[in-house]
């Protein structure tokens, strides 16, 4: 897009090969940075050039993560068109999220909080269980993230946990009402991610098979309830997890396949602002 110049900052080595090919082979206005780091370091370093005074006078800066309160108010409308199809209007579904960040989720609850109907909220995280574990322990404690399969949600400080603490008015017992979150495991995973493929031909990528296990989990209970569980990517986007699971290839859709066979294109940089300033800048 004319008059828009785009900086992607992402963890080497933390991606899938397909993710890697997305970000790095567009070439013209958009440029890739590899850093020597996690997701956490990436949205740090992001989170200080937008504090940054020299920074922001000599650049406009937006971020199209969820960082950005634009990335996940429109994300409200397709919770809405899957209530659309809900069959069982007299019982609202239970609602379960793949989340990492918890720009989506957020995003959920910004919609029910709007008067969808929605009977609660999991949380679906794998083993970066820092949310999970502060509804356990009411205490929130980042720690560094740990690498999983579904690696989009590999992060140890979501930064929009503090913005459900505000929805909810810093009130841990109104929270908990609304939403809970549970671990899952690597191994649980790709364990569903078979059985599903195996019961439904329904093939999920790592990141939706962390969020139908949460939801088959927390239903074993609720005779009656009935829940919907979201997906974050076509399963293609993570086919080095996906095939070994299922022993079968994945058809690769021509956008795709025309993106892996173009060169990478990035630039590796430490997980530190000021270099990332100094590119900025230079630009």
């Amino acid at each position: 897009m004319a008059g828009v110049d785009v900086v992607i900052l992402y963890p080497s080595g933390k991606v899938s090969a397909v993710q890697e090919k997305q970000l790095t082979t567009l070439g013209k206005n958009i440029s890739a940075l590899e850093v020597e780091g996690n997701f956490d370091d990436c949205q740090q370093m992001v989170k200080a050039a937008f504090l940054d005074n020299e920074l922001n006078t000599k650049l406009f800066l937006t971020s199209a993560n969820s960082i950005n309160v634009a990335r996940w108010l429109p994300q409200q409308f397709y919770y809405f068109f899957a209530y659309k199809q809900w069959l069982e209007k007299d019982n609202p579904p239970i609602v379960s999220v793949p989340s990492g960040n918890f720009g989506n989720i957020c995003a959920g609850l910004l919609a029910n909080a709007s008067g969808l109907p929605v009977k609660h909220f999991i949380a679906a995280c794998n083993a970066n269980d820092v949310v999970p574990q502060y509804f356990s322990t009411k205490k929130y404690e980042p720690k560094k993230a740990v690498a999983t399969l579904s690696n989009a949600m590999d992060v140890g400080d979501p930064s929009n946990f503090v913005r459900i603490m505000e929805l909810f008015q810093q009130e841990f017992n109104a929270l908990a009402n609304k939403v809970s979150s549970i671990s899952i495991t690597d191994d649980e995973t790709q364990q569903i991610i078979l059985s599903v493929f195996k019961k439904y031909n329904y093939l999920c990528d790592p990141h939706g098979a962390v969020a139908y296990k949460a939801l088959e989990n927390y239903l074993q209970n609720k005779i009656g309830s009935k829940g919907i569980f979201l997906e974050t990517a076509h399963p293609v986007k993570f086919y080095d997890v996906v095939q070994p699971v299922i022993h079968q290839s994945i058809q690769i859709p021509e956008s795709i396949a025309e993106q892996m066979n173009a060169p990478k294109i990035s630039t590796k940089i430490k997980a530190e602002f000021s270099i990332l300033k100094e590119y900025l800048l230079s630009r």
